[in-house]
């Protein structure tokens, strides 16, 4: 489901616009969500050019699944992201499947109610 894998990455540095190209999405989309979610942290040159390392574009990579592969709101995947760092790796699929689903349900709640106003 992945758009990216990470391991097949060879550079230490990839600038904006090639990130961009590889989730073929906007520059402009990227520094959203760097505004957005704060685990991206790309490094930035003298000029002020962001610099994304691979393990940096895992984490775009998980972002973009969220938001636009699975439907998650902006809100929904901020908590799906802080669940997944913070806590460790259950020993039971099912307690992640059901939280991954709860996430979901609460995104498209989100959604629903945006709607009706």
């Amino acid at each position: 489901m992945s758009k990216i894998n990470v391991s097949e990455l060879k550079k230490l540095y990839y600038t904006i616009g090639e990130v961009a190209d590889m989730f073929d999405v906007n520059t402009s989309l990227i520094r959203f969500w760097e505004k957005e979610f704060p685990v991206i942290q790309p490094k930035k040159n003298k000029k002020g050019n962001r610099l994304f390392t691979p393990k940096e574009i895992g984490k775009i990579d998980r972002i973009y699944t969220l938001v636009k592969l699975e439907g998650y709101t902006l809100d929904g995947a901020k908590k799906a992201m802080r669940s997944k760092s913070s806590s460790i790796q259950t020993s039971s699929s099912e307690e992640s499947s059901s939280e991954d689903i709860i996430n979901r349900l609460e995104g498209l709640k989100e959604r629903l109610l945006s709607l009706k106003i």
